[in-house]
């Protein structure tokens, strides 16, 4: 299994150079679980999604702690054919998930999002959830839909994606649980998604 994301903050500043090093600083916690790559497009993380997601979160939830809008785009991918297999993107909770239905699934996605940390900053966010290479793979989109919905950061459905919004510990941990409980265990998925901090056209 390979598991990683592409990850691209955008801050609304002059001074964006030095958000964006400030923001990777957050990251420094998760080198030693995580392959991170930085380059002048994006910076790409590579490992379990127990790690991946947090240093995603902490990254991002560092920089919306200042006052300057930010955002921030993220392509996340597990399972990909063309990737070879990496020792340190074992998953439990995917090698689990294969013998649990749908319901089970959505059930423990719940727990997980209400034990999820507070970080004290509020986001938005959009994601849009893809199974690939898989017969039925509505059905897996619309259990993720239905889950989020019960997850208490659903804000409301949109053309192509689905928005969320809350503190950045709850929306975060959504959308891990959308990326590990839905589709199949050793299948190809991929969630786009955009978080977006200190928006002005919200004031």
């Amino acid at each position: 299994m390979f598991i990683g994301a592409q990850v691209s903050l955008y801050p609304m500043t002059s001074d964006f150079v030095d958000v964006i090093l400030s923001g990777l600083d957050a990251l420094t916690p998760y080198r030693q679980d995580l392959r991170i790559e930085t380059d002048d497009m994006s910076t790409l993380m590579v490992g379990a999604p127990e790690p991946l997601l947090d240093a995603i979160r902490d990254l991002f939830a560092a920089t919306a702690r200042r006052p300057e809008h930010v955002t921030m785009h993220v392509t996340l991918s597990r399972g990909c054919p063309g990737e070879p297999d990496d020792p340190s993107c074992h998953c439990e909770a995917l090698v689990r998930a294969q013998d649990l239905g749908l319901d089970a699934r959505k059930a423990l996605a719940l727990e997980a999002v209400a034990a999820a940390p507070v970080t004290g900053v509020e986001i938005d966010l959009q994601f849009s959830l893809y199974v690939l290479g898989q017969d039925g793979h509505m059905d897996e989109i619309y259990g993720c839909i239905d889950f989020v919905k019960g997850s208490g950061t659903y804000l409301m459905s949109k053309n192509f994606c689905t928005r969320l919004r809350g503190d950045a510990g709850a929306v975060f941990e959504t959308l891990r649980q959308a990326f590990l409980r839905f589709g199949p265990a050793e299948g190809h998925v991929t969630i786009d998604m955009t978080a977006s901090a200190n928006s002005p056209s919200k004031r």
